[in-house]
Formats: C-alpha cells, structure tokens, sequence
C-alpha cells in the first residue's frame, strides 16, 4: 500500500509564510501527478495546486503568485511554499498522489494524506 503523510501546517499570522510537505511511501514503482487540496470548515474541498511527475504546475485563482508547489521525485516528495498567506487561506491541506504500484501495469491509483491544519490570524 501507499500512505502520503503531510506535515509543516500550524499558526501563522497574515502575510507570513509556512512549508508544507507531503512524503509517499509503500508500495511505489513511480508516481505520476501529485496535488495540494484544501477543505475550510462548511465549504467543499478544492484543489490548490497540482504538478507533474516532469515538474509542470498549474495552480488555483487564490494560489497564483502567493503559493508554490515542488517536487523531489527521489524522495516521492511534494512540498506546497506558502507566502503572504491570507485568513482566508485557514484550512486543512490535504495532499494527493497517482502512483503507480506495479511495473507491470499501467494503472495508476490516487492516496490521500490525512491532512495538516494550516491556521492563518489576523
């Protein structure tokens, strides 16, 4: 099996920056595109930024210019660098990942980490 552990969410007041990382162990032959979501309390959960396995990244509205995501594929890592950060930015961050277990087949599976609260003040 796969598990993906966050880690790095806390307190920080407004404008201050945080460090999230996300590790994938287990069962991994290779890990294709890997995500940062985020779930505030009464709203739906919503994808942050995502990144390819070759380092491409595309990120949400909120995210642009404030949030940067990474990647150390020889660690199966993620990390999401979070600046200027805002109160509305107060959530849990959960992070996802599409591995692939097997070398012999092309399926891919999608984990989730169990999540890391990031709280933001005023």
């Amino acid at each position: 099996q796969v598990r993906l552990v966050e880690s790095g969410g806390g307190l920080v007041q407004a404008g201050g920056s945080l460090r999230l990382s996300c590790a994938a162990s287990g069962s991994i032959f290779s890990i294709n595109a890997m995500r940062w979501y985020r779930q505030a309390p009464g709203k739906q959960r919503e994808l942050v930024a995502a990144i390819t396995s070759g380092g491409g990244t595309n990120y949400a509205d909120s995210a642009k210019g404030r949030f940067t995501i990474s990647r150390d594929n020889a660690k199966n890592t993620v990390y999401l660098q979070m600046n200027s950060l805002k109160t509305e930015d107060t959530a849990v961050y959960y992070c996802n990942a599409d591995a692939r277990i097997s070398a012999t087949t092309q399926s891919t599976f999608r984990y989730w980490g169990q999540g890391t609260q990031v709280t933001v003040s005023s």
